[in-house]
């Protein structure tokens, strides 16, 4: 069977309460120019990777770029998230995690899919402890 490269409506963090929780109890990743929010819940009936992704207003005035860094961000996170996705799944987690772009300038492709790469293996050896 062939790998799924989706990022559908139910593999997105959208409920404000769990947004919330995100900030005030998640644990922090850095990986310049990411910061990671993430939350994990073993005991939890549903096993699910749910994900996000901000930009700052104050370092992209403008809505297209901020837009643009997103849409990267989404596209290198939907391509990479396979095997963490497995992970949660056969140990029966659920995963919240929110990247906040913290750059100063637009990022190429490239530095931005290295960049989540390294995100998604270092929350792959967390949930693999």
């Amino acid at each position: 069977m062939a790998k799924q490269f989706t990022l559908g409506k139910n593999e997105r963090l959208k409920s404000r309460k769990s947004i919330e929780q995100l900030f005030s109890e998640g644990k922090k990743i850095v990986v310049a120019p990411y910061r990671v929010l993430y939350i994990l819940n073993p005991s939890v009936e549903k096993a699910s990777l749910l994900f996000s992704v901000g930009v700052s207003a104050k370092n992209f005035k403008k809505a297209v770029d901020r837009n643009r860094v997103k849409r990267l961000t989404r596209e290198a996170y939907r391509l990479q998230k396979n095997d963490l996705q497995k992970k949660t799944k056969a140990k029966r987690i659920q995963l919240n995690v929110f990247f906040i772009y913290t750059g100063k300038e637009l990022p190429e492709y490239d530095e931005v899919y290295k960049k989540v790469g390294l995100v998604l293996n270092k929350l792959d050896k967390i949930t693999g402890e």
